[in-house]
């Protein structure tokens, strides 16, 4: 591996309330994944964010949720119809890609947010509508996944181009999904540790679990969530050991992605 991506959720201000430094992480990643108004972010934010990366040549995607700004979109929501999630998606999708085309840029991908991931990376009548909400916008989309799980086995099936994702900041259960937030450890916030493993995740193209299994997986693109506190020495530092071990950062649209 000469290149990977390097992706931060990002434009998760709202209104006056100002959250993660987005202005120095585009100094550091290669692809934005900003929020489409459903969890954070609104209209001006979501245009300003665009046009930020646009001047930085950082790579832009949506990262829409659950319809959740009162819990940032981590709340579990429970007992909606795929089908009305998969309209909820085609709305974050279609807003931001406006907003994007305004301004003469092109979407790059899609990856959700919070417990929309977390449930349809479980689940896979979820996971399905959120890949049939992809295609239905564009089908060229790179749809951002875990590997292993009902997200990918669903733009699989879709014929979606596809981005396999692991997390510098965060630890993974037995079953390769995110361990909740709510469990001790679940983020991790040492600069040092977060470098160290996800330069042993590139290089061994692998994660570790909670439980010690070491589970092999293809991986395109690391996340630092830029909300997390030192997000932005985070992402700096693992671009530094990245490159330091020979590997450069580029976004992954622009090598060929594999549709199965």
């Amino acid at each position: 591996m000469t290149t990977i991506d390097l992706n931060c959720d990002m434009g998760e201000s709202f209104g006056v309330y100002e959250l993660g430094d987005d202005a120095a992480m585009l100094d550091v990643i290669t692809s934005a994944n900003i929020a489409c108004g459903f969890h954070a972010g609104d209209p001006l934010v979501m245009a300003k964010t665009l046009a930020d990366a646009k001047a930085k040549g950082v790579a832009v995607g949506a990262h829409p949720s659950f319809l959740d700004l009162w819990g940032f979109g981590r709340r579990p929501i429970l007992g909606e119809k795929p089908e009305d999630i998969e309209k909820h998606m085609i709305y974050q999708i279609g807003a931001l890609q406006a907003l994007a085309q305004a301004q003469g840029m092109r979407l790059q991908h899609v990856k959700t947010h919070g417990s929309l991931g977390n449930i349809a990376n479980e689940d896979a009548d979820l996971a399905m509508a959120v890949a049939r909400a992809i295609k239905a916008v564009d089908p060229d989309l790179i749809f951002i996944v875990m590997p292993g799980l009902e997200c990918e086995r669903a733009g699989e099936a879709l014929g979606l181009p596809l981005a396999r994702e692991v997390y510098a900041d965060r630890a993974y259960a037995a079953n390769g999904n995110l361990v909740s937030r709510k469990a001790p450890g679940a983020v991790i916030h040492d600069v040092e540790e977060a470098a160290v493993r996800t330069l042993r995740m590139v290089e061994e193209q692998a994660v570790e679990t909670v439980d010690g299994q070491r589970m092999k997986v293809r991986i395109d693109t690391i996340c630092v969530h830029g909300d997390t506190p030192g997000a932005v020495a985070m992402a700096r530092t693992i671009r530094q050991r990245l490159a330091d071990a020979g590997i450069g950062v580029a976004p992954f649209g622009t090598v060929s992605q594999t549709r199965t």
